[in-house]
């Protein structure tokens, strides 16, 4: 067995971002906001009206799957953002999938170093809710990257991931996985179940939500990882 000390840590999914840090700018104003980067396909940034300025906040980072970009992603959670009140960032590949699926951690990783350190530039993220989310091989990603970086990410969730390779583990993040029943391509007794009795194995704390349909994003189950991730909403009072 390599011994993984050995390798440079971006190899082996490595983040150097770390949150927590002091803001060291002015909050970014409420909307929908382009992160640039030389190569092109920007990040994207939401931040919704109503944010606590005295509070840590909650990020979640949604990656898309495989040929898709940020705007496929996005509707399924901006009514959540407004609701909840938390910035949500939606990075995009390079290439049509992500750099873990088509040859190794590279310049997609890179890129969300930067994308994370320009969000906590403007913003004071806490650790403790820092998600990492995706569908399909967003999903992968985000599994990946979230169980190799746990100490970054507190929380991990994949929509209908079809692998998780996490050559180094740190941390232990609380993981959500949602899978179709009848997933024509990514069948869950290959995917899901296998991750779920490793991450079992492994002693995080699981939440498995099978649900009966194709290879979707269902709004009641992102409604449910959305719980997952900041608990339940409170009741409005009367």
């Amino acid at each position: 067995m390599i011994d993984a000390s050995l390798l440079d840590g971006a190899l082996t999914g490595r983040m150097s971002f770390r949150p927590g840090a002091a803001p060291v700018a002015a909050p970014l104003p409420p909307g929908r906001h382009g992160l640039s980067f030389a190569e092109g396909r920007e990040a994207v940034l939401v931040v919704p009206e109503g944010l606590p300025t005295n509070a840590p906040l909650p990020l979640l980072v949604m990656f898309h799957g495989a040929g898709g970009e940020a705007n496929r992603v996005l509707p399924h959670l901006v009514s959540h953002v407004r609701a909840r009140r938390f910035l949500l960032l939606a990075p995009q590949s390079m290439y049509p999938t992500w750099d873990i699926v088509v040859g190794g951690h590279g310049p997609d990783l890179e890129r969300l170093d930067g994308a994370l350190s320009t969000v906590a530039a403007h913003f004071r993220i806490d650790p403790e809710r820092l998600a990492f989310a995706g569908f399909s091989d967003g999903g992968s990603y985000a599994l990946s990257l979230g169980l190799t970086n746990g100490d970054v990410a507190s929380h991990v969730i994949g929509l209908s991931a079809g692998f998780m390779n996490a050559f180094t583990q740190t941390g232990k993040p609380r993981v959500f996985l949602a899978h179709g029943r009848a997933d024509s391509q990514l069948p869950i007794e290959t995917s899901a179940h296998p991750h779920a009795r490793r991450l079992l194995e492994s002693g995080h704390d699981l939440t498995l939500q099978p649900f009966d349909g194709d290879h979707v994003i269902v709004p009641w189950v992102v409604a449910r990882a959305v719980e997952f991730f900041l608990g339940p909403q409170a009741a409005a009072p009367d």
